[in-house]
């Protein structure tokens, strides 16, 4: 039975520290690829939220012996061509990045397997993976939606041009040409987070890049390694915008992921007038992190689009948010993507937003939104969707009553201590 969740606020000042949990798609890629590498490999900082749990699931169910203790995971793997046939459905929940991922991963292997999930991903594309994995050769059966049936076979190198900006779809071609037979290319439109790049330069492999392109060499062999997991900037966006909002807040962020590919939460907050500074930047061989704080200010509306949605496409709804609280028009386009999340994120911040009485509009790309306006309280649907979920507890910090959220229980899908940690930053008022 789903729940519901009553969050209200005085509109508090926010003032403190927040040290957010693990990112969450770098958590699913140390899994990944500590599975395929050879030997030991050991995580720290890791998420354990539900997405990221059903990748350890998986390779757990391929063979794979993986031990968990909170934050800390140790992978020891006999390497991906010994891994060993599932007995039963492989399950992704609703975890798109698990899917599509394991999509590319599977296609190279030797084993044969049937990749389900729940009733929300299961409605989400599949053939931008599928199409070009079948075009190295990879043997997917099905539609373009869960369940498909992979049997793991031998793959030839393809050059692709990425239709759309896509990490998921980038990450799954290049797993599928560490194992394929010559020169594996993607050629992005859009830069897009870049962490499978990293981690698997971190592994052993030979990553070749340049600009909006990255080639990987087929028949490497990756050994284990250590990875550690920076806080996610994702889910600290939620909290940034509750500090950007709240006149006289100012909250820091400890170690918090840098990666230039996905930090358009900070170009944006800064844009619309937030203070914002980044200090102790650390881990520039690796995944980048730091400290970043995040002071009110008076707010502006601003264009968002072009290059910039990349870096920011999880954030966009909280972004949303923010620009009702800004003054004058904010546009936000060329974010069609947002339709084929866990649910059509558009339709779904549009509604919730002007149900509070924002002044939102629904483009085929976007939205537009004028401001500031007063939000009342309301009761909103999460439509099962961790960020849309967030969105409407941040809410609650500036509207004028309470916010009753139905289904609050997919935050944990990324982020399973949020309300524990929105109350503690809450506590701290002037």
């Amino acid at each position: 039975m789903v729940g519901s969740r009553t969050v209200e606020f005085r509109k508090p000042v926010l003032k403190g520290e927040c040290k957010v949990l693990g990112d969450k798609s770098i958590s699913h890629r140390a899994i990944m690829l500590g599975s395929i590498a050879k030997g030991r490999t050991e995580v720290t900082g890791f998420l354990s939220g539900e997405d990221c749990l059903r990748t350890i699931e998986i390779f757990k169910q391929l063979g794979v012996y993986i031990k968990r203790e909170g934050e800390h995971v140790w992978i020891d793997s006999p390497g991906m061509k010994n891994w060993t046939a599932p007995a039963d459905t492989l399950y992704a929940g609703n975890s798109g990045t698990t899917a599509r991922l394991m999509l590319g991963i599977l296609a190279s292997s030797n084993v044969k397997s049937v990749l389900t999930g729940d009733a929300s991903l299961s409605k989400r594309p599949m053939k931008r993976v599928t199409g070009p994995l079948q075009k190295m050769g990879a043997l997917i059966h099905g539609d373009d939606f869960l369940p498909l049936t992979i049997t793991g076979s031998k793959l030839t190198a393809i050059d692709y041009e990425l239709p759309v900006a896509s990490a998921q779809v980038k990450s799954a071609i290049l797993f599928a040409g560490l194992n394929a037979e010559g020169m594996t290319t993607v050629k992005e439109i859009d830069v897009t987070r870049d962490h499978t790049e990293r981690m698997l330069a971190q592994f052993g492999a030979n990553v070749l890049r340049s600009d909006k392109t990255v080639s990987i060499e087929g028949g490497q062999t990756l050994q284990g390694s250590k990875v550690v997991v920076p806080g996610d900037i994702s889910s600290a966006a939620f909290f940034m915008v509750a500090a950007a909002m709240l006149e006289g807040s100012s909250v820091d962020f400890i170690n918090v992921g840098l990666n230039p590919t996905r930090t358009g939460i900070i170009d944006v907050l800064k844009a619309m007038g937030a203070k914002v500074v980044v200090t102790d930047r650390n881990g520039d061989d690796g995944e980048p992190f730091g400290n970043v704080n995040v002071t009110a200010d008076s707010l502006r509306g601003i264009e968002i689009g072009g290059e910039l949605i990349p870096k920011l496409i999880d954030e966009i709804p909280i972004i949303a948010l923010l620009s009702t609280q800004a003054k004058g028009k904010t546009v936000i386009k060329d974010a069609a993507e947002l339709r084929v999340k866990e649910t059509d994120r558009i339709t779904a911040v549009t509604e919730e937003l002007k149900k509070m009485g924002a002044d939102i509009e629904a483009t085929e790309d976007g939205m537009i939104i004028h401001g500031p306006t007063v939000l009342k309280g309301a009761s909103l649907s999460s439509y099962g969707d961790h960020r849309i979920g967030m969105m409407a507890a941040i809410a609650a910090y500036v509207a004028d009553g309470p916010v009753h959220i139905e289904d609050p229980d997919c935050i944990a899908i990324s982020y399973p201590n949020f309300f524990e940690h929105l109350y503690q930053l809450s506590a701290v008022e002037e």
